[in-house]
């Protein structure tokens, strides 16, 4: 993996892994082992974490091949941090139960921004 794009993808390791403990804490705190439980708490949370993994790999394999294509660093830390400051916003607003529609929003703008940014970069020319 390229310098830059191993940088973005350990940060957003980390936060998966936040999100991912924040279920598995609420789970055995609430002992519901399968499904939701119709709860709401569980399921903002589910959905921070699913949401997140729907959307952070696609960013990493776009960056990844631009970084590889020699695209300049600079462009790839800018797709980075979109990647990183959207998917913080967005996770925020669900399992911390912010309920700020502009993190909502916001973290999905910059994540879009940051996808069609990779996606350009990651163009054969």
């Amino acid at each position: 993996m390229g310098h830059v794009t191993g940088l973005y993808a350990v940060m957003l390791a980390v936060l998966f892994l936040v999100l991912s403990l924040r279920v598995v804490v609420y789970r055995r705190g609430n002992k519901i082992s399968l499904g939701d439980g119709n709860d709401p708490i569980l399921q903002q949370r589910v959905r921070a974490q699913g949401n997140f993994s729907e959307y952070a790999p696609f960013g990493l394999v776009m960056m990844l091949i631009s970084e590889a294509q020699g695209t300049a660093p600079i462009w790839l830390h800018i797709c980075g941090t979109l990647l990183v400051v959207g998917r913080v916003m967005h996770g925020a607003n669900f399992t911390f139960g912010l309920r700020q529609m502009p993190l909502r929003v916001g973290g999905m703008v910059l994540t879009f921004l940051s996808l069609g940014l990779g996606a350009l970069m990651a163009l054969p020319l």
